[in-house]
């Protein structure tokens, strides 16, 4: 599906630099993931703000005030940084994602479905703001492009505890004071599969999993599929890495989907974005709590 054009102007035409843009590199950079970074203001954006303001002692607004410009200015890193292409950077094999879970079943990896999305990922970045902010490029190697500055030490501390708010939409990772190493949008629950409320632990963490798909688990499957067996890759139904819980047949997990992220609903289990659940991953490991509230 196209991505609808993001203006130029919206994100980059603000006199003294402060744009929404600027706010989610720095909301990254801060370890407060505004999920999938577009440039335009929305729902991950303010809540990512409003836990920082509260880490911050600020009023906890969600919008970029001044104080919170000064906390957030801190890390006085630039917005944008260039990048040369190379070889590794905008090779496949892509491939062409079908909708269907027993065609998807078929296809022997589930990478990417191009350059751009390979690049997104790697960049935190919607593909429609890698487009507008590089209007003449074809993302091959050799060329240098804007990006989003987040490469940087993504590397998290250790997790005591990792807190899911339903209410919030989110996903803390604390530290054994209870003090906050981390925020993250996610998406937990639905109406038919609700968050598991209570407390549980990790058993432990799958990279580039398998998806095991059982339709008898889904209520909106296709009456005529099978179990079925996904291949790994970026575009895997539970993404690059599976956190599992020992709730049965809960973990968290990414997604191919990061532009959806506590905007729709999963079959039950905690879904981050692909490069924050690899973030989250690094941080626990077995036995570490999880409480899981509404």
């Amino acid at each position: 599906m196209d991505e609808p054009a993001i203006p130029t102007d919206a994100l980059l035409a603000s006199p003294d630099g402060r744009n929404d843009l600027r706010v989610q590199v720095l909301l990254d950079r801060a370890r407060f993931s505004p999920g999938e970074i577009d440039g335009v203001a929305g729902s991950n954006q303010a809540g990512a703000l409003r836990a920082f303001q509260r880490q911050q002692g600020l009023d906890p607004t969600g919008e970029a005030d001044e104080d919170t410009w000064l906390a957030l200015e801190a890390n006085a890193s630039p917005t944008l940084v260039d990048v040369v292409l190379s070889e590794e950077d905008v090779a496949g094999p892509f491939v062409e994602i079908p909708s269907d879970m027993m065609a998807k079943a078929a296809l022997a990896s589930m990478g990417f479905t191009g350059a751009v999305e390979k690049l997104g990922e790697r960049f935190h970045a919607s593909p429609a703001l890698l487009r507008e902010l590089n209007p003449q490029a074809r993302f091959e190697a050799g060329e240098s492009i804007q990006v989003p500055n987040v490469e940087h030490d993504l590397e998290l501390p250790a997790a005591s505890t990792v807190v899911v708010d339903e209410s919030d939409g989110a996903l803390w990772l604390l530290d054994a004071q209870d003090a906050v190493i981390a925020w993250f949008p996610a998406t937990s629950g639905s109406e038919n599969d609700p968050l598991p409320i209570g407390d549980w632990t990790i058993n432990g963490v799958a990279h580039d999993p398998v998806f095991n798909y059982d339709p008898s688990l889904f209520h909106a499957a296709d009456p005529a599929h099978e179990k079925a067996t996904l291949q790994p890759g970026p575009n895997n139904p539970v993404g690059v890495a599976w956190i599992d819980l020992s709730k049965p047949h809960y973990g968290i997990h990414g997604t191919p989907e990061p532009a959806n992220i506590s905007k729709t609903q999963s079959n039950g289990c905690i879904r981050l974005t692909n490069w924050d659940v690899v973030r989250v991953a690094g941080a626990v490991s077995p036995g570490t709590a999880v409480r899981l509230q509404e």
